[in-house]
């Protein structure tokens, strides 16, 4: 009996790491897909977001190696491949997480994932437009007509594009603490009670992630804590 129970587990596992293999195969597959576009799009979304960062301010950005700039494009085109693939990843994943489902879930799984692409997206824009200008900004405002911002464009796009991701994922908090809740496995008091703990989390996490600055830090956990107290309102509804 002992046995037929253990070779039942195994059996499991095995089938679950298949499961992972495949799903992460699939989405191994989109990403090649999409990355020949976002390689073509990179060098003009570069030129854009290069305009948009520096305007407005003294900085001027150099580069200093040949391939410097063309190895900058291929970073752009797979955080671009990321973007676009986020909606079909993140569908798989959650049908991974959550297999076997019944209608209403899937219904659910389909709001899921809707809500955090859009939630993503909305991460990464709201980083764009306010945020890293905001960084870049205050750091021209140390330039003096004795101390020029000459900037390497290596440091301002690799800050832009990890920040980007890094404020993409965090935006998905509201959809974590409205999908814990709904499913049973926290309630809404108990996640209402740790509300300090939870606003250390994300300052240390912000911390961890961003610059070893305060601007860029407090920029990460204020909206990032304000986003869970909106999933928190929100799940506040189931328990009604």
């Amino acid at each position: 009996m002992q046995k037929n129970e253990q070779s039942r587990d195994e059996e499991s596992l095995i089938s679950h790491l298949n499961a992972l293999r495949n799903t992460l195969l699939h989405c191994l597959f989109a990403l090649g897909i999409a990355l020949p576009i976002t390689l073509f799009a990179s060098p003009y979304f570069l030129n854009w977001l290069i305009k948009r960062l520096i305007q407005d301010t003294p900085i001027t950005l150099n580069f200093f190696s040949p391939a410097e700039v063309f190895i900058l494009q291929i970073k752009i085109a797979l955080v671009l491949d990321l973007l676009i693939c986020f909606p079909y990843i993140a569908k798989k994943l959650w049908n991974f997480i959550l297999p076997a489902l019944y209608e209403n879930e899937k219904r659910f799984i389909k709001k899921i994932v809707l809500s955090s692409s859009s939630l993503f997206i909305l991460g990464v824009g709201f980083c764009i437009s306010f945020i890293l200008p905001l960084i870049i900004k205050f750091g021209a405002s140390f330039a003096t007509d004795e101390l020029k911002a000459t900037i390497g464009i290596s440091n301002v796009i690799g800050l832009s594009l990890w920040l980007s991701v890094i404020f993409g994922l965090m935006f998905q908090f509201p959809l974590i603490t409205y999908s814990l809740i709904k499913s049973g496995i926290c309630t809404y008091e108990s996640v209402k009670t740790k509300r300090p703990y939870i606003f250390t989390f994300i300052l240390i996490i912000a911390a961890i992630l961003t610059p070893p600055d305060v601007v860029s830090q407090l920029m990460l956990t204020i909206p990032t804590y304000a986003l869970f107290e909106i999933g928190l309102y929100f799940s506040k509804k189931i328990n009604q």
